[in-house]
């Protein structure tokens, strides 16, 4: 799923790879799904997009923005799978949208669970879109141990850390996929209450939400995620779905795998108590 690490990555990628290139052909899904979202009718979308330069890229929060010419925006947004080919590459049998351009390669979205493809002229009103796009990233030098106290002091002090890190977009862009590594970093079990934490434990909490989100980015993304050209991040995750039957890299103890809030959470017991 997209998250901040593969938003900055797949933008920075997308930038260079497309920039001047003319949208050629537009093409429907191939598998219609029913939790691909688009904004109106998705087949609105190939007079608005055929023919338009792609200007630039921008990437936040949960979003990667093609910046095309005429002033329309096609926004990708969590969920949403990219594969990136030229003439010799295999066009992929299923994809919700599919775009050619002018030097013969195509750009192919697929959705596994849920994800929205958004195609606007930029005042694309939509509640986690603004988020992403307004609210201070937490790669930026704006986002403080200040600010992010703040947010700890405007929350409901009996929700999870959980909760409070990787729902609502409190945070832009960091979502369940990079929580997992966040908390164990910070020795904080994602169940916790956030009334819980003492003054070091939210500092820690701080200090490795900015670390670890640095060094996703810095190494293009986690490896349970794939790129613009559909290739496996360079960060390796350490309690992710890919390493949870692996020993403790700390203690040794078993990595626990369980449901939590519609999702699931990697820990460990020991590391992380509870």
């Amino acid at each position: 799923m997209l998250e901040l690490p593969e938003v900055r990555t797949i933008s920075r990628q997308a930038r260079e790879a497309l920039t001047g290139k003319v949208i050629t052909q537009v093409f429907s899904p191939t598998t219609p799904h029913k939790f691909a979202f688009f904004n109106g009718d998705g087949e609105d979308y190939k007079p608005l997009l055929t023919g338009k330069k792609v200007m630039s890229t921008e990437g936040a929060g949960m979003y990667v923005d093609l910046i095309l010419s005429d002033g329309v925006v096609l926004s990708l947004g969590d969920g949403v799978n990219f594969r990136y080919g030229d003439a010799s590459a295999k066009i992929p049998e299923k994809y919700q949208l599919m775009l050619t351009f002018d030097n013969e390669t195509f750009l192919a979205f697929n959705i596994a669970m849920y994800g929205a493809i958004y195609a606007h002229r930029g005042d694309f009103d939509n509640k986690y879109y603004r988020q992403s796009k307004e609210k201070i990233s937490p790669l930026a030098d704006a986002f403080d141990e200040d600010y992010f106290n703040g947010l700890l002091r405007n929350e409901k002090k009996n929700i999870s850390v959980k909760a409070f890190l990787a729902t609502e977009q409190r945070i832009p862009g960091l979502g369940n996929g990079v929580l997992q590594d966040i908390l164990f970093y910070a020795g904080i079990h994602p169940k916790r209450k956030i009334d819980t934490l003492s003054k070091t434990e939210k500092s820690k909490l701080f200090k490795s939400v900015k670390d670890t989100l640095k060094k996703m980015t810095r190494e293009g993304g986690r490896d349970t995620e794939t790129d613009f050209y559909g290739n496996k991040g360079g960060y390796s995750t350490v309690v992710s779905a890919k390493t949870y039957k692996n020993p403790c890299p700390v203690c040794g103890g078993t990595i626990m795998r369980e449901d939590y809030m519609g999702g699931r959470i990697y820990y460990c017991p020991t590391c992380q108590p509870l």
